[in-house]
């Protein structure tokens, strides 16, 4: 099954593989292999030593997005937030439901973030510690400058958390370059191409001891997460770990280090490019234009035929070994195809084939957007 979603993603089978083992995460192998596993997460984030700290949390990206909000900022603190799309709209509720409060900054969320629109937003409102910026918005497939917004809020002394659950791996980032980042978060199952189940977080040590008992929750606070590897080691977890997947977490980032990320982004826009002129040529309509098409998750738009059905066109795909969302998040019915994971330009050919034989057979005729 090619599995065209923006995580999980279609996986290699020497991934899968290293899942198939048990596990005994109190092991003292293992506290040497997680120890390690924490330095290769901090290599790939351009961390420093001394400086930064991975650190693993059991769960999804929402769970490490709430970790961080709740971890760097304190209850009742304003994080501005730019509406990028369904992600940014998630990161807002998170840090309401969290006790702090979302200061949405209204931006086209069909186009990437205006870095001066940030630094005005600061400026007029010195109440505003913190910027939240969704690096890739999966809703829409905006790719967001995390660079160039970050040099905004740290010519204001603000601080910043990045969501790169999607990104993470695939664009560039160097913590190195970057100290107003507090924190940059991502899970394991998206551009490092491994499984669900464990999230991760790179952040300031400094601003972790800074921290200290405000989350509000012991199991969604970093701080606490590092004080306990202080305590106990680098190897060792608070509670219970998914140590599966932490394996083949491991196993794939073999593959990364060899592949590397300028390469790993190159295949990513090389198959975001054949789906897009693929989508073209069959006369259905990409959500976004080219220029502000990214390369992890492309939307489609719904074509005007009457006959057209999200659920019908999945079924009819995945009989030909081909899944893709049943779901949108554009404000506009579209389908969502994920254009990461273990794939390349030739498996996404062979997606198109499949849509175009998955129309014909739903009877798909008028296929401009609506």
């Amino acid at each position: 099954m090619l599995l065209l979603i923006p995580g999980p993603v279609t996986t290699r089978p020497e991934v899968r593989a290293a899942m198939a083992q048990d596990i005994a995460p109190w092991d003292n192998e293992f506290r040497t292999f997680l120890s390690r596993l924490r330095e290769r997460v901090l290599a790939v984030a351009h961390g420093v030593a001394g400086e930064h700290a991975t650190l693993p949390l059991q769960g999804c990206g929402h769970f490490i997005t709430e970790a961080a909000v709740r971890t760097f900022l304190p209850a009742g603190a304003r994080l501005l937030i730019p509406a990028t799309g369904a992600y940014a709209d998630r990161m807002i509720r998170l840090t309401r439901e969290a006790g702090r409060i979302p200061v949405p900054l209204a931006i086209d969320p069909d186009r990437p973030t205006n870095p001066q629109a940030v630094a005005a937003a600061l400026a007029a409102d010195p109440t505003l510690t913190h910027v939240g910026v969704v690096y890739s918005e999966t809703g829409s497939g905006v790719i967001h400058d995390v660079p160039a917004i970050g040099a905004a809020v740290r010519a204001t002394g603000r601080r910043m958390i990045v969501d790169a659950v999607s990104a993470f791996g695939a664009l560039p980032l160097d913590l190195s370059a970057q100290p107003e980042i507090d924190a940059v978060v991502f899970t394991s199952n998206k551009c490092i191409e491994a499984l669900p189940g464990m999230a991760f977080a790179v952040a300031r040590v400094d601003r972790l001891l800074a921290s200290a008992g405000q989350a509000g929750s012991w199991s969604f606070d970093l701080e606490s997460i590092y004080a306990h590897a202080l305590r106990a080691g680098w190897g060792s977890f608070r509670f219970t770990p998914a140590a599966q997947v932490l394996a083949a977490f491991d196993r794939a980032l073999d593959f990364y280090e060899a592949e590397g990320q300028v390469a790993r982004l190159a295949r990513y826009t090389a198959n975001m490019r054949v789906l897009y002129e693929g989508v073209r040529d069959l006369g259905l309509s990409p959500y976004l234009p080219l220029e502000h098409q990214g390369p992890i998750v492309m939307n489609v738009h719904a074509p005007t035929d009457t006959r057209w059905n999200l659920q019908a066109f999945v079924d009819a795909l995945k009989k030909r070994d081909v899944l893709i969302s049943n779901f949108y998040n554009t404000p506009t019915p579209s389908f969502r195809v994920g254009c990461i994971g273990a794939i390349t330009p030739d498996d996404m050919a062979r997606a198109v084939v499949a849509m175009a034989e998955a129309l014909n057979d739903l009877g798909i005729k008028q296929r401009e957007a609506a």
